[in-house]
């Protein structure tokens, strides 16, 4: 081979390792912004990237775009590892007109969403884009719909994780919102359909763009956004950590790291975490915690419906889903974007074999005009439809209130639950003592001397029979009433019984979600 050829192909390697030019990187650097490769060099294991696409350029004839062609155009895409485990990536790169979407940029995100696929390894995008390139009409929004169409092929066969670095607006949205979780940068990323200009035009309301769009909106208004990072680096670690917990595709069992926390642990400081006022809030994080090994539990959505709380954790070094209700936001009822929230995520851990370990302490749904009005019966059926549909290893652990449709709702055993436990503080009943009674004993309270003693001893009694596990666990609802200080022990000797659970299924294309 010549100098020549030689000399041509480093020539393009090194303009493609420029991107838009050394005033343009400067310029992302002033914004607080890293540049692609920067990005892609703390994502990826050192050594293990192998770039594709590098010198694919936009089409010349391209309106005004003669002068402006950049080997990669915008993107760069690739296979690399990560902790030693093999990854797509694809990158933006603003500094290359903008990061602007082109028919270039899906070809080459397609091409990576195919051969990830094929290969089953996860998928990362980190999204730094002005919007689709103007330049290219029609061409470049339809490329959207070939990542779109690639986005759902791959939804619950290999993780598909959005990290938002930088703009991300119009069409451009809908790809990471199709993906499994979306990480944003809250220092420089924002995310929405229509910007504070069009709005103002339209509407004549006045948003700033982090008021419409930004990370702080999305983590605890919207439910798009299911972890915010404080800077750019502590994202990617976040990518990062996100996958450790993940397998590489559907087909693999959740992963295992080496176990650092003993299996038989058991926290004392369990036994008295529930309060004995029993309208009393508490923590349910601080169950997750000490019940899971050290240092695990990984909160998603942390911000958002915190009345309810879902996350990844690990028990004797096996990744788990823990999905609970927050007694200490809004009594930790069921409202419309708690079941969304719960019912998503399950499908999530379902979708890639992590088993669900449950927490339940809810009083039933929230009641409401509002909440009857916006559907909470269609949204509360999610989370019915989800652990039905899941075929993972399910366990429950009634921690205090599990009432009405609640406790059915919450993973109970009629939702294909493999084990059913109960601290001795759960109160597992239809309703309420107080509801209850003034409908059971309607004609007695009516006819009685003193209605509020009789009421006050009606009470008394069926909290007796039914505020405790011990008739559900007669009847076999409850598998086990356990000391709290024992349910880690008690969880992972299950989960060691249930790795090997095969369940199905009936054949179907697919069912109808009361989305």
């Amino acid at each position: 081979m010549s100098d020549n050829h030689l000399g041509t192909l480093r020539a393009l390697r090194e303009a493609a390792l420029r991107g838009g030019g050394a005033k343009r990187v400067d310029q992302q650097h002033a914004r607080g912004k890293l540049t692609a490769r920067e990005r892609l060099a703390l994502l990826i294991d050192a050594d293990s990237f192998q770039e594709l696409g590098a010198l694919a350029t936009h089409h010349s004839s391209d309106f005004g775009m003669d002068a402006q062609r950049f080997p990669g155009d915008g993107i760069v895409t690739g296979f690399g590892k990560i902790n030693g485990r093999r990854v797509a990536v694809f990158a933006q790169d603003f500094t290359v007109l903008g990061g602007s979407f082109s028919e270039v940029q899906s070809h080459k995100i397609c091409r990576i969403q195919d051969l990830a696929l094929e290969s089953g390894i996860p998928l990362i995008g980190l999204n730094d884009s002005g919007g689709a390139r103007i330049q290219e009409g029609v061409r470049s929004l339809a490329a959207y719909g070939e990542v779109f169409t690639r986005n759902v092929l791959a939804s619950g066969v290999i993780p598909q994780l959005s990290v938002m670095m930088g703009p991300c607006a119009g069409g451009a949205v809908y790809s990471p919102a199709l993906t499994d979780l979306v990480i944003m940068s809250a220092t420089t990323s924002y995310m929405f359909l229509t910007g504070p200009e069009v709005i103002r035009a339209v509407t004549g309301e006045e948003v700033s763009i982090a008021d419409l769009g930004g990370p702080l909106v999305h983590a605890a208004r919207s439910g798009v956004a299911h972890l915010v990072a404080v800077g750019e680096a502590e994202a990617i670690a976040m990518a990062r950590l996100v996958l450790s917990y993940l397998p590489q595709n559907n087909t693999e069992d959740a992963p295992q790291i080496a176990p650092y926390d003993a299996p038989n642990r058991m926290d004392e400081a369990l036994n008295t975490l529930v309060p004995g006022d029993e309208n009393a809030p508490y923590d349910i994080r601080d169950a997750i915690v000490a019940i899971g090994d050290y240092d695990s539990f990984l909160e998603v959505q942390p911000d958002y419906a915190a009345n309810a709380v879902v996350g990844f954790a690990r028990l004797d070094g096996y990744a788990i889903g823990v999905i609970a209700n927050q007694p200490a936001v809004m009594a930790g009822a069921l409202d419309i974007d708690a079941s969304d929230k719960i019912a998503r995520f399950i499908r999530l851990c379902d979708a890639f074999n992590l088993p669900i370990i449950t927490f339940v302490d809810c009083p039933g749904f929230l009641p409401g005009v509002a909440q009857e009005y916006g559907g909470v019966i269609r949204h509360g059926a999610k989370i019915i439809y989800a652990y039905c549909e899941a075929t993972v290893p399910k366990i429950s652990v009634v921690t205090r209130k599990a009432i009405g449709g609640s406790y059915v709702a919450m993973s109970s055993k009629q939702m294909r639950s493999d084990l059913a436990f109960a601290w001795p503080t759960a109160q597992i009943a239809v309703m309420g003592a107080e509801g209850a009674v003034r409908i059971l004993f309607r004609e007695q309270l009516a006819k009685a001397e003193d209605p509020a003693a009789a009421e006050a001893e009606f009470v008394r009694a069926y909290r007796e029979r039914f505020f405790n596990p011990y008739h559900a666990a007669d009847i076999g609802q409850i598998d086990e009433v356990i000391e709290p200080s024992e349910t880690r022990p008690r969880l992972v000797r299950a989960l060691e019984v249930l790795r090997t659970k095969v369940q199905h299924n009936p054949p179907k294309k697919h069912g109808l979600m009361p989305i």
